[in-house]
C-alpha cells in the first residue's frame, strides 16, 4: 500500500469517526433541549420539514414540533421535574442519510416526593441528513417500547442480520 492509499484510507476512516460522533451529539443534544422546553434548541435539531411521528401523533414541520415544545403537557413535564434520557445509539451512516437506532427514558419527579420513576421507555429510529449545517433529524420515529411487531422491527432494522441482509441485496444483479 502506498503512502498516498493510506493516507486515503485514514483520512476516510477519520471522517467516518467525525460523523459517528457528530450524530452522537445530535442525538444526545436531544434530552436537554426538550427538557429546558427551549424552541430554538429543539428546532435546530431537525430541517425545516422535520417530522416527529410519535406514538400519541405525528408532528410534521417546525410550527408543530415547536407548538409541542410548549404545550401544557410538555410545559408540565418540565415543571414537576423530567429527564430525557437517551442510551447509546446505533448507528448507520451512507454518504448523506444516516439512520439510528435507540432507546430513551422520560424520567418523571413523582409529586410530593423527592423520587423519580421512569414515565415510560421508547424505542427511536431516527433518520439524519447531513445539511450545511451539520446533520440533522429529517425523521423521528418514537414507539413505547412494548413488545409490539413495530417496535422489535424498529429495534432489528440495525441488527447484524439485517444489515447483512441489506449487503446481500445490495450486491444482487436484477
Amino acid at each position: 500500500m502506498t503512502v498516498e492509499e493510506r493516507l486515503a484510507a485514514l483520512e476516510k476512516r477519520l471522517h467516518d469517526v467525525e460523523d459517528q460522533l457528530a450524530i452522537t451529539d445530535l442525538i444526545y443534544r436531544y434530552g436537554p433541549a426538550i427538557d429546558t422546553g427551549s424552541v430554538d434548541d429543539v428546532l435546530a435539531l431537525f430541517t425545516d420539514d422535520g417530522v416527529y411521528d410519535v406514538d400519541t401523533g405525528i408532528l410534521s414541520g417546525a410550527d408543530e414540533i415547536a407548538a409541542m415544545v410548549t404545550g401544557d403537557m410538555h410545559q408540565g413535564l418540565i415543571r414537576r421535574g423530567c429527564g430525557h434520557v437517551m442510551s447509546a445509539p446505533q448507528i448507520r451512516v451512507e454518504g448523506d442519510e444516516a439512520t439510528v437506532v435507540s432507546y430513551s427514558q422520560l424520567v418523571l419527579r413523582n409529586a410530593n416526593s423527592k423520587d423519580y420513576s421512569v414515565l415510560r421507555t421508547t424505542v427511536n429510529y431516527w433518520q439524519l441528513v447531513r445539511t450545511d449545517d451539520g446533520w440533522r433529524i429529517a425523521h423521528r420515529t418514537a414507539r413505547k417500547a412494548d413488545g409490539t411487531a413495530e417496535v422489535r422491527a424498529l429495534l432489528g432494522s440495525h441488527s447484524a442480520a439485517s444489515l447483512a441482509a441489506r449487503e446481500s441485496d445490495s450486491g444482487r444483479d436484477d
